[in-house]
């Protein structure tokens, strides 16, 4: 199986020879050797000024692998999806659509309002990160001078790990042009949906206004996102880009590291898939009456494990895995997770996570949940 040249990144060996491993992002990730090599010996210029030749060559090569016009080079996924609302909602009043559980809802601190003027609407998420078309239809506004402007849909993929069906964004598509609604993917892993889905991210947004995707996530990139679409969009966008403060000058020595994350780590994300659904069968092999994991959500590099909140809470959970409190070895480790709510937990596999944390992880988890088991 995989492994890297920080092979031991996420362990640490205190007095007690408790080892860590971290699982809670796959944003956790050190810039690798080749990146840092990549970093040292960038030619950069001032990309405000569009001199910068790493920026260029990374946004160039952006454009060309999501099959858009054109690339900005942006700071982060948040700052993407917010240029990209700005953009295609260009008058005051305008309303946008999204999933219940999207990034763009839950995580951006509503940007879109705050920030851009615009409002969102959700849509209930189901399981598959699809959203009801009839939904999306009733809520769209009329011409009428009471009623905010339909502008534009945003769709998140994955969603939660789970790569949105291929299908549904067809229909979505067709649904928008008839409809005169601009489309925005939130592709923060839209490598993991193409990689997971064998899809190529081409086809997956070709009916698409706008896409965003991290470097920072699963690739491995210390920082930014691309933010893709038509060349006017992008001239757009770098206006928009500077009045939020996101100008940058030789930024090349991050857009370096990009251009590494894209070459190396895009090909080897199907073996994070792969360690992800294994954890997740280990789990499931106990047969908990407390915690267990539905398969069939395990499509890219994320597991969540339900807990029935009747019996025990997620928080007590992630809790006891974060301590070391019996003298057995497969207590001896420590597992870093998030707990969403009081029934999720969520867990993250990246390249860092050798075989034999995960392995380690694996035995700690699975002492945890015998051990609470046990207090049914």
């Amino acid at each position: 199986m995989y492994q890297t040249e920080n092979s031991f990144a996420n362990a640490i060996y205190n007095n007690e020879n408790v080892i860590v491993v971290d699982l809670r992002s796959d944003t956790l990730t050190k810039p690798t050797k080749r990146m840092r090599e990549a970093m040292f010996n960038a030619e950069v210029g001032d990309d405000v000024y569009g001199e910068d030749p790493t920026v260029k060559k990374l946004e160039e090569k952006a454009a060309e692998m999501v099959g858009k016009e054109a690339a900005i080079f942006v700071t982060s996924g948040t700052m993407g999806n917010l240029i990209a609302i700005m953009n295609h909602c260009n008058e005051r009043g305008s309303e946008a659509y999204c999933g219940s559980v999207s990034h763009s809802i839950l995580h951006e601190q509503g940007g879109a309002a705050q920030i851009a003027g615009v409002s969102l609407r959700p849509l209930k998420n189901k399981h598959d990160g699809t959203f009801e078309l009839s939904e999306l239809k009733s809520y769209l506004r009329s011409d009428n001078d009471h009623e905010p402007i339909s502008k534009l849909v945003i769709v998140e993929n994955t969603t939660n790990g789970i790569i949105v069906p291929q299908t549904w964004i067809e229909e979505l598509v067709t649904f928008c042009k008839k409809h005169n609604l601009k489309l925005h993917m939130d592709g923060a892993r839209i490598w993991n949906a193409s990689v997971g889905s064998g899809i190529p991210v081409k086809e997956i947004v070709s009916g698409f206004d706008s896409v965003t995707f991290c470097l920072s996530k699963g690739l491995g990139a210390p920082a930014g996102s691309l933010l893709c679409g038509s060349k006017a969009f992008v001239v757009a966008a770098r206006r928009a880009r500077k009045a939020l403060g996101g100008g940058m000058r030789q930024v090349g020595v991050l857009a370096a590291a990009g251009l590494v994350a894209i070459e190396d780590s895009i090909p080897i994300l199907k073996y994070d898939h792969e360690r992800a659904f294994l954890l997740a069968s280990s789990i499931n092999e106990i047969q908990s009456k407390v915690f267990s994991v539905h398969l069939s959500t395990v499509q890219t590099n994320m597991i969540f494990i339900q807990v029935d909140k009747n019996i025990a809470s997620s928080q007590e959970f992630v809790n006891r895995l974060r301590e070391v409190n019996d003298d057995n070895d497969d207590d001896k480790i420590i597992v870093k997770c998030s707990a969403l709510n009081d029934s999720s937990v969520r867990l993250v596999i990246c390249y860092e996570i050798t075989d034999r944390q995960l392995m380690l992880a694996s035995k700690k988890i699975k002492y945890v949940i015998q051990k609470l088991d046990m207090k049914c």
